[in-house]
């Protein structure tokens, strides 16, 4: 784990909380937050894989809590929020990134594919953010949430119907919510990460299409998840104190291509 340089954005101490913790982009989120001085909360339904990371963070001199969460249920999510809470009190950074990816067409996609899509990748969302939420609002502290959409929100492709609207619901969850909280001192952001390598699309980034998909975008290659860093810090600390309701899109250029 790299340690992000001398503090500099101010996150010492704070209280994170990281859904999709167990690999992935969530993975990376919550390194990056602990390497900036954050004690994170590891939510995810894989239980090894969270230990395995908490002792990753912690033999670097960080803190990481495992909270083992399924997104889908109200209930294990309070019980993760409350855990966290009476840990180390009341997270004021919330990464919202659990979510699935669904390759199917609109015609082909069915009521379950569309069920099973939006119950991760939106329903989760609103339902682990209003927890969260709530706790925020009850300590009288304020915070950031920041969800994790996709270019596929802004600009759909051919073969993803399902995960591209369910991102585009996130999008315009993000903005309702910067739009209602901006009272109690939350502030609520999106990051629409491009074409990442990870488990998700690992396979797909590799093969002959995937290849041609990257070199049609303007910096022709995947993103490295480091490049991710920069903007999750802005978003997540007092350096984007002025941020509600925004979307930032880290694709190297994919939706101003016009290719």
């Amino acid at each position: 784990m790299t340690v992000i340089a001398n503090g500099w954005f101010g996150l010492e101490g704070r209280v994170a909380m990281v859904t999709g913790a167990s690999s992935g982009l969530g993975r990376h989120f919550a390194l990056t937050l602990a390497s900036a001085g954050c004690t994170v909360g590891l939510a995810a339904r894989r239980e090894g894989y969270l230990t395995s990371l908490a002792t990753e963070i912690e033999e670097a001199g960080g803190r990481g809590i495992v909270l083992r969460t399924d997104v889908t249920d109200s209930a294990s999510v309070e019980a993760s929020v409350a855990t966290l809470t009476d840990a180390v009190g009341a997270p004021t950074i919330l990464v919202n990134n659990a979510g699935m990816a669904h390759g199917t067409s609109f015609l082909d996609a069915t009521d379950d594919d569309m069920r099973s899509v939006f119950a991760l990748n939106q329903m989760a969302a609103w339902t682990v953010a209003q927890t969260v939420c709530k706790g925020m609002i009850g300590a009288g502290e304020g915070g950031s949430i920041i969800n994790i959409a996709s270019i596929t929100g802004e600009r759909p492709i051919g073969g993803a119907a399902a995960y591209a609207v369910s991102k585009a619901a996130v999008i315009h969850m993000t903005k309702i919510m910067a739009l209602e909280l901006a009272r109690h001192d939350i502030r609520v952001n999106a990051l629409a990460p491009g074409y990442f390598s990870t488990d998700m699309n690992r396979d797909f980034l590799e093969s002959d299409a995937g290849e041609k998909l990257l070199k049609r975008s303007p910096m022709r290659r995947a993103g490295a998840m480091e490049e991710l860093n920069g903007p999750l810090l802005m978003l997540a600390s007092d350096h984007g104190s002025f941020m509600t309701g925004s979307v930032i899109a880290v694709d190297g250029g994919h939706l101003v291509s016009t290719l």
